[in-house]
């Protein structure tokens, strides 16, 4: 009869990359869980099964070297090479060991197989229930009951995590070993950075000597608790429900301040610990996640950024054809003549043109030429304008003016200090703020955005147009949200004030990098009288993206399908909410619409919407950023499911605890818009 181990190990890890190499006492650590493995007096044979991605190329080098066999398989199919290692090495009996356990005890793991054969089942383990330490987990299974379920189970979860068909199956014989004290709570295994450093310590500590059993272990942690410290937040076996998407997160925070390059995407925004984070491709108004699962996007459409879609057919078109004729030269692209043309002849205003690739470029581009031109520093804004130090400098007074127009609570931290006194904000329809700055300050720039949240009441922006002209003060209209959501171009077209100078993004490139600073032509002109100039700039791609997506703008009048689409929208929540009875408020442009819940748990249901929605196969909050290719079927199936979760959050108004409902931590506050 003959007992192999197999240690699964890749380099892939989704965690920490590359673990099973990563050194610990000048050794990589499958060379010590060999070595340790090796001393059992059980074990007829020790094989690693690696997959078939090239990246296992040097993983399988260096076990070969050492002496021992590598077999190759499946990367997410992990049952079936599994099944194949032991098929190859003939085995009749299998111990299972993961390769991110360095401290596997072949005492214990001999213990595990007598106790295997003396009991005559097809499985035995210390896992179930769990009382060692995470870490010293081993599983003995005969080779039969491995081919039985690897011939029987089609879940994904089974097949990628090799013996839940065994455990979760009446039809196998199963027993356990249990230790007198449970130590489920130790942590001594790898899948993070934290983890590495644990054990590392562990390994220091003892050396020359890497033979010590998990006893001696044990006795360091009661005695040295100190070494022990760095690891002991991450819950123990939390990997085996993490998406990809959530332990690539965890990865990316250790290495990107904040986890990524823009706020309103961290996962904390939506459902902390669950959120998919990462996406693999996207198509019309579907998002697949790393793992392969698809998810309808009734939430924020890449930061609405796509009113025409995911990937729209045409616009990739055109990008394609760039990239296939060349995106960068030392002349110049043509595209952005046409593009200036473009939104000068749907602006008539308009006589210049300026190009960026964000927002946040194309709001400090505006302010640099605004204040060149009105020959004054001072800047009265209403809204959000990006993330820039001109803008952020409205929070260097301490009354923390951005609270109401972007998030509360940020820092200035970084902004230079002399830059305070000159923002400040005004509320949108207070018109007397903005004359009391006029008047107070000599401002020299009014910025806004034209509309949010709420409408303009009693001809507020005509009255803000009067001002600006009576006083000289050049007038900006940020446009970067607003823009194509109504009108085909700019919201102010809706409501016949021109500017003096506008930005639009977001939706001008349909998911492409593209922003524009349109304005007269005495205005623009003051460009040219400061500096103002960037590399990226000048790419081609951003300019031939925008060209195309306002063509099928044009052709389709898609701002009228997504104003529809966000009034049905509107309507299944006001008839959720009334059948319900639980009071929303519904606000927003239609194509960027977003509701409240009136109760102090709004960010508990909102959350609990998030995370029940997910479930169900839907990116979705409490806002909808919407595109056309939200059709009625999708729009069908939304409120369908959407209607058993205002049913649980009815039950909670009455009684239920939302605490008891929700899986995991409260999502963060979102932004806060002309509020």
């Amino acid at each position: 009869m003959k007992i192999v181990a197999i240690v699964q190990a890749r380099m892939g890890s989704s965690r920490l990359p590359g673990k099973v190499l990563k050194t610990i006492v000048n050794k990589p650590m499958i060379e010590l869980l060999l070595t340790r493995l090796s001393q059992s007096r059980e074990l007829d044979e020790i094989v690693v099964a690696t997959s078939e991605h090239p990246q296992n190329d040097e993983l399988q080098s260096i076990v070969e070297f050492l002496g021992y066999r590598c077999t190759r398989g499946s990367e997410k199919n992990v049952l079936n090479r599994f099944y194949e290692a032991a098929k190859t090495t003939n085995a009749d009996i299998v111990v299972r060991i993961t390769g991110d356990c360095p401290l596997v005890d072949p005492s214990l793991v001999d213990r595990c197989i007598q106790c295997y054969k003396d009991l005559k089942v097809d499985y035995f383990s210390n896992t179930n229930p769990v009382s060692y330490p995470d870490g010293m987990d081993i599983e003995v299974i005969s080779f039969a009951s491995i081919e039985r379920a690897n011939n029987e189970a089609v879940l994904d979860y089974d097949r990628e995590h090799v013996t839940p068909y065994i455990l979760n199956s009446e039809s196998f014989l199963k027993s356990s070993m249990k230790h007198s004290e449970d130590l489920s709570n130790l942590r001594w295994t790898v899948d993070e950075y934290e983890d590495l450093a644990v054990v590392t310590k562990v390994f220091e500590h003892f050396s020359p000597n890497i033979h010590f059993n998990w006893k001696q272990v044990l006795e360091l942690q009661k005695q040295s608790p100190e070494f022990f410290l760095e690891n002991q937040h991450i819950k123990n076996n939390e990997g085996a429900t993490m998406g990809t998407g959530q332990k690539l997160y965890k990865r990316a925070k250790k290495i990107i301040p904040g986890g990524n390059m823009l706020l309103s995407k961290r996962p904390e925004m939506f459902l902390p610990g669950k959120w998919p984070s990462y996406f693999s491709k996207s198509k019309g108004c579907k998002v697949w996640d790393l793992d392969g699962k698809e998810f309808i996007d009734m939430s924020i459409m890449g930061i609405g950024t796509n009113t025409l879609g995911y990937g729209h057919p045409e616009v990739d078109e055109a990008v394609m054809k760039t990239v296939k004729d060349g995106n960068m030269s030392t002349l110049n692209c043509p595209e952005e003549v046409f593009l200036a043309e473009k939104l000068i002849e749907m602006h008539p205003w308009a006589d210049m043109a300026r190009f960026a690739r964000s927002g946040g470029e194309a709001n400090a581009i505006a302010i640099r030429i605004a204040r060149a031109a009105a020959g004054r520093d001072k800047v009265a804004i209403c809204g959000y304008h990006g993330w820039h130090d001109w803008y952020l400098s409205a929070n260097l007074g301490d009354d923390k003016s951005l609270d109401g127009h972007l998030l509360p609570g940020l820092e200035p931290k970084g902004v230079p200090s002399h830059l305070k006194n000159t923002v400040f904000p005004f509320n949108y329809n207070r018109l007397d703020e903005l004359e009391s700055l006029v008047k107070i300050h000599d401002i020299g720039v009014i910025k806004m955005e034209v509309v949010r949240s709420m409408q303009p009441e009693d001809g507020f922006l005509h009255k803000v147009r009067q001002l600006a002209s009576s006083k000289n003060i050049v007038l900006i209209f940020d446009e970067c949200t607003s823009g194509f959501r109504e009108t085909f171009g700019g919201i102010h077209k809706k409501y016949d004030v021109e500017p003096d100078m506008a930005m639009f993004g977001k939706a001008l490139g349909n998911g492409y990098a593209i922003t524009a600073v349109i304005g007269k032509r005495q205005i623009m002109q003051e460009a040219q009288s400061t500096f103002i100039s960037s590399t990226f700039w000048t790419e081609r791609i951003g300019p031939s993206a925008a060209l195309k997506t306002l063509e099928v703008m044009k052709r389709e009048k898609s701002w009228e399908k997504i104003t529809q689409i966000g009034g049905t929208i509107s309507k299944i929540w006001k008839k959720l909410g009334q059948k319900y009875q639980i009071p929303i408020s519904i606000f927003g442009l239609p194509a960027l619409i977003q509701f409240k819940f009136n109760s102090k748990f709004n960010l508990e249901y909102k959350t609990l919407i998030t995370q029940e929605m997910l479930k169900k196969g839907y990116l979705a909050a409490n806002s909808v950023y919407v595109c056309t290719e939200h059709n009625p079927n999708i729009l069908e199936g939304y409120e369908k499911v959407l209607d058993h979760v205002f049913k649980l959050i009815a039950e909670c108004e009455n009684g239920r605890s939302i605490d008891k409902l929700l899986e995991g931590p409260i999502c963060n506050m979102n932004f806060q818009r002309l509020s």
